[in-house]
């Protein structure tokens, strides 16, 4: 079995984690367990590129229970955990293609290794392996059925696709279901992101200044979370609908060339370029700390920092990098400007990704049900998926709702019934 991991050597601390990731993710184990006995996924190839975690590892033996032949390669450099890849490898007879910091070479080597598997399905977490099926390898088009998009980043990717009439399969995105976006981008991404930060600084978040760059979902939750732990949190947002969402929310909202002035800690959570800039960086304090959230390092303008830096120490703790700017200053990077809850901690938790990879996996059973059925164009995850996954994580949660009452019922479907 072709595969390239840092150490096979490494699986048993791999499956240790992968084990006890597992004993938090009650709803996927029920989607494998049926999944092992209806075969919903045989006879397809997956090629997936996502972050290769404990969490991950468990949606992937769940592809391979529902009958999926799955390869999978890192959609980010620094967010394998090799141990877990390992263990894929050696224990679960998944090939696995990635290796926590591998270069920008081995990175694209290892999308081509899960293209050279030559999918019919594929899945993604920033669209890299949709956007070089289209680009450099459009002769796997033709057997394509679908593909699944976990992430924001991703999904704006292919929107733009879908309006420039680029995409040529239909893609689910995934990052959409509310079981997703409203639990794992906020609760699982503001949780996530302080312990990358904690972990790499050993920071007092109390008492600081938190400039989190974004609104969104993940920026809520990242935002929610640093003021819970006594930050002094600003928003800097372009939307003004999230601008006065934030600032209704209890947050300081300015523009980022504000912000630079008084921040301690800077987080985008964008999904955009050069979020943080040449002119941002010339202003911030001695000390400021820089990183980011959002799914590619192409939020802050890192090669802007190099050029403004008389001298860069690399790694003078994990994962910080200090830049020495020429006025005697010093900006520090986190995590190499990537991922900093996967560069420098261990992404979300399990409980979260339960839901998460449940709504992944029921997505890929809805794409082999509906294969040939679908127009190569950007769907919502179906609504009944969504209900599913929430009814069960309640569940498991032991949590009871109320249910509708028959009157209640035909009150709400009736026009006629008011005052």
């Amino acid at each position: 079995m072709k595969h390239d991991v840092k150490d096979v050597g490494l699986a048993p601390g791999g499956k240790k984690r992968i084990e006890w990731a597992s004993n938090d993710m009650p709803v996927l184990a029920q989607v494998k367990e049926r999944f092992e006995k209806e075969k919903p996924l045989k006879g397809s190839r997956m090629s997936a590129c996502l972050h290769v975690t404990a969490e991950t590892a468990n949606l992937v033996r769940t592809l391979k229970a529902g009958g999926a032949d799955v390869v999978l390669c890192a959609s980010n450099p620094l967010s394998t955990q090799d141990d877990v890849a390992a263990s894929l490898v050696k224990d679960y007879g998944i090939p696995v293609f990635a290796i926590k910091g591998e270069d920008n070479k081995t990175y694209y080597q290892h999308l081509i290794a899960a293209l050279d598997h030559k999918p019919t399905i594929t899945m993604d977490d920033g669209a890299d392996l949709v956007s070089a099926i289209h680009k450099d390898r459009k002769e796997l088009i033709p057997n394509i059925c679908g593909s699944m998009e976990e992430t924001t980043t991703g999904v704006i990717r292919l929107k733009a696709m879908e309006k420039d009439g680029a995409l040529k399969f239909p893609v689910i995105a995934v990052n959409n279901a509310d079981t997703k976006h409203l639990f794992d981008n906020r609760y699982g991404t503001g949780q996530s992101t302080l312990d990358g930060i904690i972990r790499a600084t050993d920071m007092l978040i109390a008492g600081k200044v938190i400039v989190v760059a974004g609104y969104g979902w993940c920026g809520k939750g990242f935002a929610m979370r640093a003021k819970g732990m006594g930050a002094n949190v600003v928003v800097t947002e372009i939307d003004p609908i999230k601008s006065l969402e934030a600032a209704m929310d209890g947050f300081m909202v300015m523009p980022m060339s504000e912000a630079a002035k008084i921040g301690d800690l800077f987080c985008t959570l964008t999904g955009n370029i050069h979020v943080l800039r040449k002119e941002h960086f010339a202003v911030m304090k001695n000390g400021a700390m820089v990183c980011n959230s959002g799914h590619f390092n192409v939020e802050i303008d890192i090669e802007a920092m190099e050029k403004l830096a008389k001298k860069v120490n690399r790694s003078i703790r994990n994962f910080v990098d200090q830049y020495v700017l020429k006025d005697g200053k010093s900006v520090y990077l986190l995590g190499e400007g990537r991922l900093i809850n996967l560069a420098a901690a261990e992404g979300h938790p399990a409980c979260v990704m339960d839901m998460s990879f449940a709504t992944q996996a029921l997505s890929t059973e809805y794409v082999m049900q509906n294969k040939g059925k679908l127009l190569p164009q950007v769907y919502e995850v179906p609504k009944d998926i969504d209900q599913w996954v929430a009814t069960l994580k309640l569940q498991s949660m032991g949590i009871a709702i109320d249910k509708l009452t028959k009157a209640q019922v035909k009150y709400l479907a009736s026009w006629e019934e008011g005052t």
